[in-house]
């Protein structure tokens, strides 16, 4: 009988075996691309990414570890068609190669576009899109702010439009990069520091054209969010009429231009004046019209007036007549109401409500005190069922169990919990999970009764 002799061989363990086939394939397959559809994906607390990348035949898992995840423009989603790349490794405790992934493109669709149809999606969804909560401009603005760069050509086609259509419009400007690392951030914070300032009555935002990349911090949420929450309306002039950004879907209007922009915002300083003097001219004329009309009437009516004179004159003796006997009568009404005056006056005096208001008011701290102490027992009696009711919990917590040296045996996979040795065979991976931490352990045998 043939046996194996351990000293003719190299032994090697588990670990070394599984050690020597990751270093060969890390060494091997160093950088790859890969195309596939994302299934099982899964990203737990710790903001890593675990998925599997499959085709028609086969599949592949594969991790993004937080912090690659952290760079990605657009959402991983499963279902999705990707290009990734990155290393084949292993992965020891399981003895399962992967993929470990260093960045990641949508198949078919760039990542950039992608990521503006998800957050334009999301936030059109929170209704920052919508129509109804824009503003109309403000007719004739005494100060215009501008958003931009001090160093494009957009600055200075705004300054130049301002100022030929509406040269006494007064400008603020706040300087801003209009592209690049932290770019998205200083133009949120520039826009909500432009709209504090009490004098500023309308915004421009924007800067000049540029490819997709070169506009992407007028994408940004952080952008769109400050330009819905300001308090005056705001105008997106970003890049050229064909360019599209969430600024402009978020903004009270929108331009196709910086100086479109600027146009839209201050009118014609000399068509204004110019309609302000026809105006006055027409006015002028209405009231000379006005003022001849009224001329031939007050004519008319003298001629009137001097036929009635004479009438009134004969009258004049009557009304004087009249007069004294309305004057004696008035008086005597006069007494007369002035002496129930006086006596509903002190009527009044004795039904004062100012007397039983003082008196009211005198009971209003008491009740406020008594209220005071009410709500103070309340709140007491709640605080200690609150106290008590979580001394309860932390009693019956399967956490406290696991403190006081139990641990919890499951099943791998499935996490089923395991009562009784008969429901588990030998060569089964079972795992024990502790306050802190787990073990995986692997049954060599099963013991049917308890162990004395």
């Amino acid at each position: 009988m043939t046996g194996l002799n351990p000293s003719f061989h190299l032994l090697l363990s588990v670990s070394d075996v599984t050690r020597l086939i990751r270093d060969s394939l890390e060494h091997q397959f160093r950088d790859l691309w890969l195309e596939g559809e994302v299934s099982n994906f899964r990203m737990p607390a710790s903001g890593h990414m675990y998925f599997t990348l499959k085709d028609e035949q086969s599949q592949l898992r594969a991790v993004l570890f937080r912090s690659e995840a952290l760079r990605l423009r657009f959402t991983l989603q499963e279902g999705m068609a990707i290009v990734a790349r990155g290393r084949i490794s292993v992965y020891e405790p399981r003895g399962e190669y992967q993929l470990v992934v260093d960045a990641i493109e949508p198949k078919g669709i760039g990542a950039l576009q992608l990521a503006f149809e998800q957050l334009k999606e999301r936030l059109a969804r929170e209704g920052l899109f919508d129509e109804a909560r824009k503003r109309p401009l403000p007719p004739f603005p005494r100060t215009v702010g501008i958003v931009t760069s001090l160093t494009g050509a957009a600055i200075r086609d705004i300054i130049v439009v301002l100022r030929r259509r509406c040269p006494v419009v007064n400008i603020l400007i706040a300087p801003v990069p209009v592209q690049g690392e932290g770019a998205a951030q200083r133009i949120a914070t520039a826009i909500t520091a432009m709209s504090a300032l009490p004098q500023v009555e309308v915004m421009i935002v924007g800067r000049g054209g540029g490819a997709l990349g070169d506009l992407w911090a007028f994408n940004e949420e952080t952008v769109v969010r400050a330009i819905v929450q300001s308090r005056v309306p705001v105008v997106s002039a970003v890049g050229h009429e064909i360019d599209v950004t969430l600024s402009d879907f978020a903004a009270d209007y929108r331009a196709p231009t910086p100086s479109a922009a600027a146009e839209a915002v201050v009118p014609v300083l000399e068509e204004i004046l110019e309609r302000l003097g026809e105006t006055a001219g027409r006015l002028r004329r209405t009231i000379r019209t006005a003022v001849l009309m009224q001329r031939h009437r007050l004519d008319r009516s003298l001629a009137v007036l001097c036929e009635t004179r004479f009438r009134v004159q004969r009258q004049a003796q009557r009304v004087d007549e009249l007069r004294d006997g309305l004057v004696g009568s008035l008086k005597e009404r006069l007494s007369l109401l002035h002496r129930g005056m006086m006596q509903r006056h002190h009527a009044l005096l004795a039904q004062s409500p100012q007397g039983r208001i003082r008196t009211a008011l005198v009971l209003v701290p008491q009740l406020v005190k008594r209220l005071e102490q009410e709500t103070r027992r309340e709140f007491i009696r709640r605080k200690q069922s609150v106290e008590g009711h979580m001394t309860s919990l932390d009693v019956l917590s399967p956490v406290s169990i696991l403190i006081r040296g139990y641990s919890v045996i499951q099943t791998v996979p499935g996490g089923q919990i395991i009562r009784r040795a008969s429901d588990v065979a030998v060569g089964d991976v079972i795992q024990a999970r502790f306050t802190e931490g787990r073990l995986l352990c692997l049954v060599k045998e099963v013991l049917p009764h308890p162990v004395s």
